[in-house]
């Protein structure tokens, strides 16, 4: 089967975002759960029984609630220093106040990554570590089905009201008695997205119907992401939630009964980075305030401590025991022991047991040798003490050995505690190491593929036959088709836990086995060509010394040495170093091959170089492998300037020799405009200087909707009209001009000059380098690939997921609407790849003197770049999924890899779509 170059590596791309995506499934899988829901309220566990014949604990039910009333005020993106640090201080003295002389316990309270808002609300009501993946659902939460406090509190009979950020309203369906949810997608809404959630508090204060009020203020999170934690809009909004919080306090205080007090607790879903972000893992996104306000706690004096560190999953454990309530069965959390701190010591050892019972039972159901594990042995060896203490307590035992035992049986089961929730931080999300396997095989499958590949794919004809038929490999096939079926029902038949590669249909699974086997045959049979068609290469000296130019060394060393990078975390969070270096080499090295074409070719004796243009041509006919889009002139560098001194004349010439260095100065100056990365991300770049209204981004978008519609419809037609490749070129470039256009509405104000740079940049290389120099579309693709790359930092994203700007997929929109939100926070996050992606198909297409393999061999560049990375990292990532940076620094990473890939596989089937001629003409 003979295939153009463009069509088969797209047609492996896709075959390759296949893998990838099963990799993924694989590698965030849907995390480890305890029973369902509706098996999760079982009765309690008793005491410890006492040892010795006739002794029986009377304590069987779940204790007593601790509070009558419970508020919780969630202020999202609330970092500890707002509270705790100078800007507490200056901002919220109220708080400040009842922190350091009230009757308040407060912690210092740690997220774990991904820090966006569903996942963190999840782990404050579940307990539960939530798994990376719920990045991906962040933007559309779906009903949260696992055992939770709220929905715990509501079949106890709670009656809850919730008031806020409507991801609760989601998350939490039908379980509030009163709600009023406010979006939380609009972020340049600082002010109303907050007012319509205290506007309820005078009236629902004074009521006596609730037990559990949830407030959700999302002001704060807004102004961070607009302007920065440094921005003077911070500071009057911390003093209307320190208003807040004395309203609710002073209420609260107002309503008490001597029976049961109330509870307050104040605190923050994640906190937000130095740029006003968050999603990622530095100190300011992963710290948050947890304050803890009743008149049952003594009243502070001294100086206040250093506030504590505690977990944020463990509030779930905290409330729980608040409210009386069955802890949620796959909390991780342990329980804040300060909180119960005024409690008799029975009911202190009361409640930390059931939290340890709940631990191990969890521990349990998720790990086979849990006899063995360290916390459980400890909370077996406190659960004994524990039984004598409740003997000598039965036995009417006043002494201070009771106490003294009592204090030693604390401490053991808050060490149990805390080993039992290491444990199961670890384990409660386990890898889905088959399904990791097979996408790691497609993936590398292809890359080796493609690789096999290039001699043919950027040959004259740009096409070749796919190896598929022999009958050898075909016997070969089935061979391989049934041991892979073998394999496939042993590990599914055998496998200990979920596998979702074993949950697939069995023709899904047949078809995935099949699609590698065919795949291995394929290489198989490429290989077995190459050494058929194996000869000696000529002898030409002047050939073999000017096979590899600079620009060629430098691709392959730039490509290696990125690919290599990507196994250090350090490397990772500043890959935008390694792209900024690689460019800025290149301009470089480009200004040397400018200034040898141009200065020192041209004293060469013309009839050396006449004679070595003929020994190029005449190997040039004779290889059927060479890359030749280009005129035969160009195929050595005498050559080049020769052709080089008829194209370039005057003042162009000083003009093509100044523009690497101009590009050098615009890359540092775009290099200012977004601090991005970890070590410098601090750093003050260019501020906001401007906002947009909805009305007029529809106006924009009526415009690039028109652009879009005109040249579409000249690629129709040049579709239809095949000679006329003119109307194709500027099809083309009017789509690009769509989207140029469409980035520049998406794009933060700030950021208008990276797009601006990127068209001017584009202009100068394509008129003094490209053109003069003659590069073929192989280096061609490959400048354009490393500059899209660069740019996708010059945006300011990262390889963390604070970066990707989520308001741009809401622009021009009055709500939430999921397929257009997609489609353009994936636009604004992707733009620069994508631009400069578009911008080489519109080049190749328009050079008229080039060979029409051209795009066919940009096509297959473009895919090999990018399988290259991804199959490495894959590899990487297995091998490193333990270690200590995976979820914060490697799983981000993985995830923007893995969307890249499906971008560039949608880019090639566009180039494939343009590429035109079906039988390409061979150019002597």
């Amino acid at each position: 089967m003979r295939l153009r170059s463009g069509v088969f590596a797209s047609s492996c791309l896709l075959v390759q975002a296949l893998g990838v995506a099963l990799f993924l499934r694989g590698f965030f899988p849907v995390p480890v759960r305890s029973l369902p829901r509706r098996e999760a309220r079982a009765d309690p566990p008793a005491e410890p029984a006492p040892p010795g014949a006739g002794m029986v604990s009377n304590w069987t039910k779940i204790p007593p609630p601790l509070f009558k009333k419970v508020v919780v005020v969630l202020i999202d993106a609330l970092r500890d220093d707002f509270v705790f640090g100078s800007k507490g201080k200056q901002f919220m003295p109220y708080t400040t106040q009842v922190v350091e002389k009230g009757t308040s316990y407060s912690f210092i309270a740690e997220a774990k990554p991904p820090t966006v808002t569903m996942p963190r609300i999840k782990a404050l009501m579940t307990g539960s570590i939530p798994g990376f993946i719920d990045v991906v659902v962040n933007l559309n939460s779906p009903a949260l089905l696992d055992d939770n406090l709220i929905w715990q509190a509501k079949t106890a009979g709670k009656r809850i009201i919730f008031y806020g950020d409507d991801t609760w309203v989601k998350l939490f369906p039908k379980h509030f008695v009163e709600y009023d949810g406010t979006t939380s997608f609009f972020v340049s809404d600082f002010t109303e997205v907050d007012d319509n959630v205290t506007r309820h508090l005078d009236r629902v204060l004074k009521r006596e119907d609730w037990d559990l009020l949830i407030l959700h203020y999302l002001g704060l999170d807004h102004i961070g992401h607009m302007t920065g934690p440094n921005s003077p809009l911070v500071g009057p909004k911390l003093r209307e939630m320190d208003n807040i919080v004395k309203k609710i306090h002073i209420s609260l205080l107002s309503k008490e009964e001597a029976s049961l007090p109330n509870l307050l607790v104040v605190c923050g879903d994640h906190g937000m980075s130095e740029t006003g972000s968050h999603g990622g893992s530095s100190e300011g996104e992963v710290r948050t305030p947890l304050l803890f306000i009743s008149s049952a706690f003594e009243k502070r004096s001294g100086p206040l401590a250093q506030p504590e560190h505690v977990q944020q999953t463990d509030l779930a454990s905290t409330l729980a025991i608040g409210l009386g309530l069955p802890i949620s069965r796959n909390s991780v959390g342990n329980l804040i022991l300060p909180v119960v701190g005024g409690k008799t010591m029975r009911e202190q050892l009361r409640f930390v047991h059931l939290n340890g019972f709940q631990l191990s039972r969890l521990l349990q159901q998720n790990t086979l040798a849990y006899e063995k594990d360290p916390g459980y042995e400890h909370f077996k060896i406190a659960e004994k003490s524990h039984g004598n203490w409740i003997k000598l307590y039965l036995e009417g035992n006043n002494s201070e050995i009771l106490l003294n035992l009592g204090k030693k049986v604390l401490k053991q089961y808050l060490e149990a505690l805390k080993t039992l929730s290491s444990s199961l931080s670890k384990q409660v999300a386990q890898y889905d190491m088959y399904s990791m396997m097979v996408g790691t095989v497609i993936i590398m499958e292809v890359l080796l593929l493609l690789l096999l590949s290039v001699p043919k794919a950027l040959s004259k004809r740009a096409e070749f036959e796919v190896p598929l038929s022999p009958p050898l490999f075909s016997l070969l096939f089935y061979l391989m088709c049934l041991l892979l079926c073998a394999v496939h029902v042993i590990v599914c038949t055998s496998a200990e836990s979920l596998c979702y590669f074993c949950s697939m249909s069995w023709l899904t699974a047949v078809g995935v086995m099949m699609l590698i086997s065919a795949l291995m045959c394929g290489i198989l049979s490429a290989i077995a060509k190459m050494f058929e068609n194996s000869r000696p290469p000529p002898k030409n000296p002047t050939v073999s010394s000017s096979s590899w130019s600079e620009i060629d060394v430098l691709i392959l060393a730039g490509t290696i040495g990125h690919v290599l990078s990507l196994g250090a975390s350090s490397f990772i969070e500043e890959e935008h170093q390694t792209w900024y270096f690689l460019i800025n080499t290149l301009c470089l090295v480009l200004c040397q091959e400018l200034c040898r074409n141009y200065f020192l070719l041209k004293e060469c004796d013309p009839q050396n170089s006449t004679n070595v243009k003929q020994n190029f041509d005449s190997i040039g006919e004779t290889s059927e492998y060479k890359n030749i889009d280009i005129p035969a002139a160009s195929n050595s560098k005498l050559g080049k300037a020769t052709s080089s001194s008829e194209f370039v004349k005057g003042s162009d010439k000083w003009i093509s020799v100044a523009t690497p260095w101009i590009i050098l100065i615009c890359c540092r100056l775009l290099r200012s405009l977004n601090q991005t990365g970890v070590q410098w991300a601090h750093r003050p770049d260019f501020g906001h200087w401007l906002t947009r209204g909805i009305t007029e981004a529809r106006f924009v978008y009526v415009f690039v909707l028109g652009i879009v519609f005109t040249g579409t419809k000249d690629l129709l037609k040049s579709q239809v009209i095949s000679t006329d490749s003119s109307m194709k070129s500027t099809g083309l470039w009017e789509v690009y001009s769509g989207l140029v256009l469409l980035a520049a509405l998406l794009f933060r104000p700030h950021n208008l000059p990276v797009l601006l740079f990127c068209l001017l940049i584009q202009t100068m290389m394509t008129k003094y380098i490209w053109r003069p120099l003659k590069f073929d579309a192989a280096q061609i693709t490959i400048m354009h690939y490393w500059f899209g790359q660069a740019f996708f930092y010059f945006q300011g994203n990262s390889n963390g997921i604070a970066t990707v700007d989520v308001s741009a997929g809401f622009v021009g929109l009055d709500s939430y609407v999921e397929i257009p939100a997609i489609f353009l926070t994936a636009f604004a996050t992707y733009a620069g790849p994508l631009l400069w992606a578009i911008h080489l198909l519109c080049y190749l297409s328009s050079e008229v003197s080039r060979n029409p393999a051209a795009v066919g061999h940009g096509c297959f560049c473009y895919a090999l770049m990018r399988s290259i990375p991804v199959a490495i990292y894959v590899v990487l990532v297995t091998g490193l999924r333990y270690h200590l940076f995976i979820w914060s620094v490697f799983s981000p990473k993985l995830l923007y890899e893995g969307v890249h890939v499906f971008i560039t596989a949608a880019v090639c089937l566009f180039f494939t779509a343009m590429d035109q001629n079906h039988s390409y003409r061979v150019q002597d």
